[in-house]
Protein backbone atom coordinates (compact mmCIF):
# COMPACT_ATOMS: atom_id res chain seq x y z
CA UNK A 1 0.00 0.00 0.00
CA UNK A 2 1.69 3.25 -1.25
CA UNK A 3 1.83 7.08 0.71
CA UNK A 4 1.88 9.84 -1.59
CA UNK A 5 4.43 12.45 -1.04
CA UNK A 6 1.38 15.36 -0.50
CA UNK A 7 -0.88 12.68 1.57
CA UNK A 8 2.15 12.50 4.16
CA UNK A 9 2.23 16.16 4.38
CA UNK A 10 -1.49 16.04 4.87
CA UNK A 11 -0.76 13.78 7.76
CA UNK A 12 2.23 16.15 8.99
CA UNK A 13 -0.03 19.63 8.46
CA UNK A 14 -3.27 17.70 10.20
CA UNK A 15 -0.98 16.74 13.09
CA UNK A 16 0.58 20.03 14.02
CA UNK A 17 -2.14 22.14 13.49
CA UNK A 18 -3.97 19.27 15.70
CA UNK A 19 -1.38 20.00 18.69
CA UNK A 20 -1.70 23.55 18.15
CA UNK A 21 -5.70 23.47 18.77
CA UNK A 22 -5.15 21.50 21.53
CA UNK A 23 -2.65 23.28 22.96
CA UNK A 24 -0.58 20.46 23.15
CA UNK A 25 3.48 19.80 22.76
CA UNK A 26 4.72 17.18 21.06
CA UNK A 27 6.52 16.44 24.41
CA UNK A 28 3.23 16.07 26.26
CA UNK A 29 1.78 13.79 23.19
CA UNK A 30 4.82 11.70 23.76
CA UNK A 31 3.85 11.62 27.46
CA UNK A 32 0.08 11.07 26.84
CA UNK A 33 0.98 8.44 24.07
CA UNK A 34 4.14 6.59 25.53
CA UNK A 35 5.23 7.04 21.51
CA UNK A 36 9.20 8.52 21.93
CA UNK A 37 9.00 12.48 20.78
CA UNK A 38 11.86 12.16 18.02
CA UNK A 39 9.46 9.86 16.32
CA UNK A 40 6.39 11.86 16.71
CA UNK A 41 8.91 14.65 14.88
CA UNK A 42 9.30 12.43 12.10
CA UNK A 43 6.10 11.76 11.38
CA UNK A 44 4.83 15.59 11.67
CA UNK A 45 7.75 16.60 9.38
CA UNK A 46 7.04 13.98 6.47
CA UNK A 47 10.49 12.23 7.53
CA UNK A 48 8.78 8.69 9.08
CA UNK A 49 5.66 6.94 8.08
CA UNK A 50 3.22 6.58 10.88
CA UNK A 51 2.26 2.86 11.95
CA UNK A 52 -1.05 1.98 12.74
CA UNK A 53 -0.57 1.80 16.25
CA UNK A 54 0.49 5.28 16.39
CA UNK A 55 -2.60 6.73 13.71
CA UNK A 56 -4.89 4.93 16.76
CA UNK A 57 -3.03 6.95 19.77
CA UNK A 58 -2.87 10.13 17.81
CA UNK A 59 -6.80 9.61 17.59
CA UNK A 60 -7.64 8.52 20.25
CA UNK A 61 -5.53 11.65 22.25
CA UNK A 62 -5.60 14.27 19.86
CA UNK A 63 -9.77 13.63 19.71
CA UNK A 64 -10.09 13.00 16.13
CA UNK A 65 -11.88 9.97 14.08
CA UNK A 66 -9.02 7.31 13.33
CA UNK A 67 -10.67 6.89 9.54
CA UNK A 68 -9.45 10.30 9.37
CA UNK A 69 -5.53 9.83 10.56
CA UNK A 70 -5.62 7.11 8.65
CA UNK A 71 -7.10 8.77 5.13
CA UNK A 72 -4.18 11.65 5.83
CA UNK A 73 -1.20 8.79 6.28
CA UNK A 74 -2.80 7.65 2.41
CA UNK A 75 -4.25 4.06 3.32
CA UNK A 76 -7.07 3.41 0.63
CA UNK A 77 -10.18 3.75 2.68
CA UNK A 78 -13.79 3.19 1.33
CA UNK A 79 -15.67 5.48 3.08
CA UNK A 80 -19.69 4.68 3.73
CA UNK A 81 -22.28 5.86 1.74
CA UNK A 82 -24.06 8.68 3.93
CA UNK A 83 -27.83 7.54 4.65
CA UNK A 84 -25.46 4.12 5.18
CA UNK A 85 -26.73 2.18 8.56
CA UNK A 86 -22.96 1.43 9.20
CA UNK A 87 -20.97 3.50 11.19
CA UNK A 88 -17.70 1.71 10.46
CA UNK A 89 -16.04 3.67 8.20
CA UNK A 90 -13.13 0.82 6.59
CA UNK A 91 -14.36 -1.98 4.81
CA UNK A 92 -13.54 -5.52 5.29
CA UNK A 93 -11.25 -5.62 2.45
CA UNK A 94 -9.22 -2.22 3.54
CA UNK A 95 -8.54 -3.81 7.15
CA UNK A 96 -7.15 -6.95 6.04
CA UNK A 97 -4.59 -4.89 3.57
CA UNK A 98 -3.86 -2.84 6.45
CA UNK A 99 -2.71 -5.36 8.62
CA UNK A 100 -0.72 -7.29 6.21
CA UNK A 101 1.12 -4.13 4.98
CA UNK A 102 1.72 -3.17 8.51
CA UNK A 103 3.44 -6.69 9.30
CA UNK A 104 0.87 -6.95 11.83
CA UNK A 105 -0.85 -10.49 10.33
CA UNK A 106 0.39 -12.81 8.09
CA UNK A 107 -1.07 -12.92 4.26
CA UNK A 108 -2.88 -16.30 5.12
CA UNK A 109 -5.29 -14.50 7.62
CA UNK A 110 -8.62 -14.81 5.93
CA UNK A 111 -12.26 -14.74 6.83
CA UNK A 112 -12.86 -17.73 7.58
CA UNK A 113 -11.88 -18.11 11.13
CA UNK A 114 -14.74 -15.59 12.12
CA UNK A 115 -17.02 -17.07 9.78
CA UNK A 116 -16.73 -20.44 11.58
CA UNK A 117 -16.68 -18.93 15.07
CA UNK A 118 -20.33 -16.90 14.12
CA UNK A 119 -21.73 -20.23 12.72
CA UNK A 120 -21.19 -21.41 16.19
CA UNK A 121 -23.27 -18.40 17.47
CA UNK A 122 -26.30 -19.16 15.41
CA UNK A 123 -27.95 -21.77 17.03
CA UNK A 124 -27.12 -21.02 19.99
CA UNK A 125 -28.36 -17.60 19.98
CA UNK A 126 -31.99 -19.29 19.19
CA UNK A 127 -32.64 -20.70 22.36
CA UNK A 128 -32.67 -19.57 25.94
CA UNK A 129 -29.52 -20.19 26.91
CA UNK A 130 -28.55 -17.49 24.69
CA UNK A 131 -31.23 -15.29 24.89
CA UNK A 132 -30.65 -15.09 28.51
CA UNK A 133 -26.67 -14.83 27.70
CA UNK A 134 -27.05 -11.34 25.34
CA UNK A 135 -29.78 -10.42 28.04
CA UNK A 136 -27.56 -10.80 30.66
CA UNK A 137 -24.09 -10.24 29.35
CA UNK A 138 -23.91 -7.82 26.39
CA UNK A 139 -24.22 -4.22 28.61
CA UNK A 140 -21.44 -6.04 30.90
CA UNK A 141 -19.44 -6.16 27.99
CA UNK A 142 -19.69 -2.99 26.42
CA UNK A 143 -19.22 -1.08 29.84
CA UNK A 144 -15.77 -3.43 29.80
CA UNK A 145 -14.87 -2.55 26.43
CA UNK A 146 -15.60 1.32 28.02
CA UNK A 147 -18.24 2.16 25.57
CA UNK A 148 -15.32 2.75 22.82
CA UNK A 149 -14.32 1.67 19.08
CA UNK A 150 -16.40 2.89 15.84
CA UNK A 151 -17.91 -0.62 16.18
CA UNK A 152 -20.33 -0.28 19.72
CA UNK A 153 -22.48 2.11 18.04
CA UNK A 154 -23.60 -0.41 15.39
CA UNK A 155 -23.60 -3.76 18.48
CA UNK A 156 -25.90 -1.40 20.07
CA UNK A 157 -28.12 -1.05 17.23
CA UNK A 158 -28.08 -4.74 16.44
CA UNK A 159 -29.00 -5.61 20.15
CA UNK A 160 -31.68 -3.39 20.25
CA UNK A 161 -32.97 -4.94 17.19
CA UNK A 162 -32.34 -8.54 18.63
CA UNK A 163 -34.85 -7.59 21.35
CA UNK A 164 -37.65 -6.24 19.39
CA UNK A 165 -40.12 -8.79 18.90
CA UNK A 166 -41.24 -8.36 15.51
CA UNK A 167 -38.04 -9.52 13.78
CA UNK A 168 -37.92 -12.93 12.00
CA UNK A 169 -36.28 -15.94 13.25
CA UNK A 170 -33.38 -15.65 10.34
CA UNK A 171 -32.82 -11.97 11.65
CA UNK A 172 -32.91 -12.62 15.14
CA UNK A 173 -29.52 -15.55 14.52
CA UNK A 174 -27.45 -13.07 12.65
CA UNK A 175 -28.00 -10.51 15.34
CA UNK A 176 -27.33 -13.32 17.94
CA UNK A 177 -24.48 -14.78 16.24
CA UNK A 178 -22.87 -11.34 16.67
CA UNK A 179 -23.69 -10.16 19.73
CA UNK A 180 -22.80 -13.75 21.53
CA UNK A 181 -19.06 -13.45 19.73
CA UNK A 182 -18.87 -9.91 20.93
CA UNK A 183 -19.22 -11.61 24.74
CA UNK A 184 -18.09 -15.15 24.21
CA UNK A 185 -15.54 -15.34 21.51
CA UNK A 186 -11.56 -15.72 22.49
CA UNK A 187 -9.95 -13.37 20.09
CA UNK A 188 -8.99 -14.62 16.61
CA UNK A 189 -6.66 -11.43 16.08
CA UNK A 190 -4.64 -9.82 19.21
CA UNK A 191 -6.43 -7.10 20.65
CA UNK A 192 -2.71 -4.41 20.37
CA UNK A 193 -2.30 -5.57 16.64
CA UNK A 194 -4.35 -2.70 14.93
CA UNK A 195 -5.55 0.49 15.52
CA UNK A 196 -9.26 -1.24 16.49
CA UNK A 197 -8.70 -2.74 19.86
CA UNK A 198 -11.33 -5.23 18.91
CA UNK A 199 -10.84 -5.68 15.18
CA UNK A 200 -12.19 -8.95 15.02
CA UNK A 201 -15.89 -7.73 16.79
CA UNK A 202 -15.40 -5.30 14.20
CA UNK A 203 -14.97 -7.61 11.03
CA UNK A 204 -17.69 -9.84 12.85
CA UNK A 205 -20.58 -6.50 13.27
CA UNK A 206 -19.08 -5.71 9.14
CA UNK A 207 -20.07 -9.55 8.28
CA UNK A 208 -23.47 -9.78 10.39
CA UNK A 209 -24.22 -5.73 8.60
CA UNK A 210 -23.66 -7.23 5.47
CA UNK A 211 -25.68 -10.39 5.89
CA UNK A 212 -28.75 -8.08 7.21
CA UNK A 213 -28.28 -6.21 4.04
CA UNK A 214 -28.89 -8.44 1.93
CA UNK A 215 -31.78 -10.46 3.98
CA UNK A 216 -33.37 -6.92 4.30
CA UNK A 217 -32.99 -6.61 0.18
CA UNK A 218 -34.60 -10.14 -0.09
CA UNK A 219 -37.44 -8.83 1.79
CA UNK A 220 -38.37 -5.14 1.14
Amino acid sequence: MSMKKDEEQNLGSLIKTLLRTRSLSMRKLSMLTSIDTTTISRIANNKQKAKPSHLQLFAHHLGIPLVTLIQAAGYNVELQEKNSPSDLSISIDTIQEILVSSNHLDSQFNLDQIHHELAKYEQFALTKEGEHKIIEEFERKVDQVSGAGPFINELNNMYARYCAENISSKERTILGSVLLYFILSTDIIPDYVFPFGYLDDCLAVQIGLDRLSKLDNKHP
